[in-house]
């Protein structure tokens, strides 16, 4: 990473349709958007949280401020036009390295970040991610790009789907043109769904918590052991239904 700047940017919005106000949603004494942040532990001075400008996110833009994280405000459908702005604002240059990460996922981890990193890094990649092949439980996604392939997205981009969900256009509409890595974990946990969508998910995430006595910093490898000793939180929120890129 030598001469390249990290941009680790979440989205983050008041107005979900499932569970309005969900990343403000209290989790360990906190908010969930704080856990997410906690989560990411020495990366912190690298977070942009990129959340509206519809006028629904001061609690958002409120709680940047008091934490001296960076923040920016931008449009509330196009996600793409947001995170491109966001890393914009903050000085990003073409060989610069973009992290995305969404503001619903407060067991995000922290290895498994570094580990995409890596691999984008070393490879010489496009794009990675470890939700193309997945192997990691919904929730625990990463996807790491160059500030040059996000700018190349965000001049190109013409469909809806790719617009609200940022990254489908690289690894969708244009997956023979970049290079494209799937960072994958020897075993398949992709089952577990750690996401917070809708009431169940935030039970069940609520659930993992307390089973780490609602410590922040804990592995992965610590997180499926204790997954897989608790069968039941599985069943909590299995059948919620998990939105995929052209919903």
């Amino acid at each position: 990473m030598k001469n390249r700047n990290l941009f680790i940017i979440i989205q983050a919005r008041m107005t979900s349709t499932r569970l309005p106000k969900k990343v403000m949603l209290p989790l360990c004494k906190k908010s969930v958007l704080e856990i997410v942040m906690d989560r990411l532990g020495k990366y912190k001075k690298n977070i942009i949280i990129a959340t509206t400008d519809d006028n629904s996110s001061e609690a958002i833009s409120d709680l940047c401020e008091t934490l001296d994280i960076k923040y920016f405000k931008g449009s509330t459908n196009n996600v793409l036009e947001r995170y491109y702005l966001s890393a914009k604002k903050y000085n990003a240059k073409d060989e610069d390295i973009i992290v995305r990460i969404t503001s619903d996922c407060p067991l995000i981890d922290q290895s498994l970040m570094e580990k995409a990193i890596d691999m984008f890094v070393q490879g010489n990649y496009d794009y990675v991610s470890n939700r193309i092949n997945r192997t990691i439980p919904i929730g625990l996604d990463v996807e790491v790009f160059s500030f040059a392939v996000l700018k190349e997205s965000y001049n190109n981009a013409n469909e809806d789907f790719e617009k609200e969900h940022v990254t489908p256009y690289i690894y969708l509409s244009n997956k023979d043109k970049y290079k494209i890595g799937s960072c994958e974990e020897q075993d398949d946990n992709s089952k577990y769904r750690l996401t917070l969508d809708e009431n169940s998910d935030y039970k069940a995430i609520k659930e993992v918590y307390s089973k780490f006595e609602n410590k922040i910093e804990f592995s992965y490898e610590e997180l499926i052991s204790m997954l897989k000793d608790n069968e039941y939180i599985y069943e909590i929120n299995n059948h919620v239904y998990q939105k995929n890129a052209k919903d």
